[in-house]
């Protein structure tokens, strides 16, 4: 029962985590789709070369979002017509930095610190776009990656003369066109991944033992892989991730291996991770993990040997509970609404149809 208990608690925390910045993402991917036309985003990262991934990359890089507030904006550009490579380096870099996070760095870990973890996501990022283009083009995908349409697109309903259809004469206000894409085209592709991406979160999280920088210190020569193994799947916010990476610091465990958590941890979680296999497909997925695992651990070593060289003491660069708020309980609430109603739908909606033809049981 106390196991069941801590799950509950830990998916509560969870979702209030990630909420206010998932609906956050959904509404900022609904304004661009209303204001920025499809044409100036195939023109820009349609293609399936490097320019396209370059441009993704520093467009991701500033952006004050996380990585689950990534996941529609990321959703809403594969939409618009983005290649896979220029996707897929806009899900890595935009959820390691972002202008919040990057002066969140500089006060805690100094410009050093800073500038290595900016420019590091920004390869890695690059590396991974790139390498999808050449092993992942978008003529192997067997059916589309999305089956929905446009609100402002005909239906079957309309063909058959309904008073469901829209007329295309009639043009669709603004924030309707907004509100229905975002929490009605983009939240029903992803609300099953997401659903299972929190549940699978939280029993993580409640699976991480509790003295982890205490392990961490004990088994050095084990730390990259014991932290790419627990930031890979959880959830933490770039921001977040700080006090988490520098408090590993200060309790012994290398500079790199912190960094490997602020990479690694920020980038990935079960949630992203289930959205990416369904929107880009398995090789992606596959080429998105492996870039940030190794471009990660290969970044860490590399930290770990700029501070040997300079003989300069990580410790000596680090400058050290939040409690949910109404509005964040509010975005926890509404999404899980929002999620369960697009998980019920299409079985409801199938139960209505039969009962029109006469064929409830």
């Amino acid at each position: 029962m106390a196991y069941i208990n801590e799950f509950f608690i830990a998916l509560v925390d969870l979702s209030n985590a990630m909420a206010p910045y998932i609906l956050f993402g959904l509404l900022f991917a609904g304004i661009l789709h209303a204001y920025v036309p499809d044409t100036i985003v195939t023109k820009h990262l349609g293609k399936e070369n490097v320019s396209s991934v370059v441009k993704a990359t520093l467009f991701g890089i500033p952006l004050p979002v996380c990585s689950c507030g990534v996941i529609p904006l990321a959703t809403s550009i594969k939409k618009s017509g983005a290649s896979k490579g220029a996707t897929l380096s806009f899900l890595i870099s935009t959820p390691i930095t972002g202008i919040d996070s990057i002066l969140a760095t500089y006060g805690i870990f100094g410009w050093i610190f800073t500038l290595y973890r900016v420019l590091t996501s920004m390869v890695v990022a690059m590396f991974a776009g790139i390498l999808t283009n050449i092993l992942d083009k978008e003529s192997n995908l067997p059916k589309p990656l999305f089956s929905t349409v446009k609100p402002q697109e005909k239906s079957s309903c309309c063909e058959s003369g309904e008073s469901c259809c829209v007329s295309n004469s009639l043009p669709e206000h603004r924030l309707i066109m907004i509100g229905r894409y975002a929490f009605v085209t983009l939240l029903g592709d992803i609300a099953k991944p997401l659903f299972w991406g929190l549940v699978i979160g939280a029993l993580i999280t409640v699976m991480i033992p509790e003295n982890l920088s205490a392990v961490l210190v004990e088994y050095a020569w084990l730390s990259y892989l014991i932290v790419i193994m627990i930031a890979t799947p959880m959830y933490v916010c770039a921001t977040a991730s700080l006090p988490i990476a520098a408090a590993l610091m200060l309790s012994g465990v290398s500079a790199g291996a912190a960094f490997v958590f602020l990479s690694a941890g920020p980038a990935t979680n079960t949630v992203t991770i289930g959205v990416v296999k369904k929107m880009l497909g398995s090789k992606a997925l596959g080429i998105y993990l492996g870039t940030i695992i190794l471009g990660s651990v290969l970044f860490g070593l590399g930290l770990d040997a700029i501070f040997t060289f300079s003989k300069i003491d990580p410790k000596s660069l680090v400058v050290m509970d939040e409690k949910a708020g109404l509005i964040t309980i509010a975005s926890s609430v509404v999404l899980w609404g929002l999620v369960l109603y697009h998980m019920v739908k299409p079985y409801y909606s199938k139960t209505a149809s039969c009962c029109s033809e006469g064929n409830c049981s």
